[in-house]
């Protein structure tokens, strides 16, 4: 598992270089480690830019998924969970991404998304 906080781009970049690097020597292929760092991304981002508050991040890897969590003050009450926005829109396109992505989206009302990423198989 790893966790970090960040409140800026660029302190995210960085701590994303470090989850990346964790999913890679925890054996995750190249499309899982895409799919979790665009994830990872387009939720820090949001809380970033449209919160304008710190985020807590924690990924983890099991056999068949990865969790990506996010938690801020600035998604208490927000629902992630709603329909779809058409992939044209000019808002929401963030949350188009992350369902086209992932298998399962959670949220808490203290704040938490927890974005479930199911592992692609290697045929070897």
């Amino acid at each position: 598992m790893i966790n970090f906080k960040v409140d800026n781009l660029k302190s995210m970049k960085e701590n994303l270089a470090d989850f990346v690097e964790f999913l890679r020597l925890s054996g995750a292929n190249d499309e899982d480690i895409f799919a979790s760092k665009l994830i990872s991304c387009e939720l820090i981002t949001n809380v970033i830019r449209h919160g304008g508050d710190e985020a807590e991040f924690k990924g983890e890897m099991c056999a068949d998924r990865i969790t990506v969590t996010v938690t801020a003050e600035s998604l208490k009450g927000v629902d992630i969970c709603r329909p779809v926005p058409d992939v044209l829109a000019e808002s929401g396109r963030g949350l188009y991404i992350i369902k086209c992505f992932s298998t399962d989206i959670q949220r808490s009302d203290k704040g938490e998304v927890k974005v479930v990423i199911t592992r692609h198989k290697c045929d070897k």
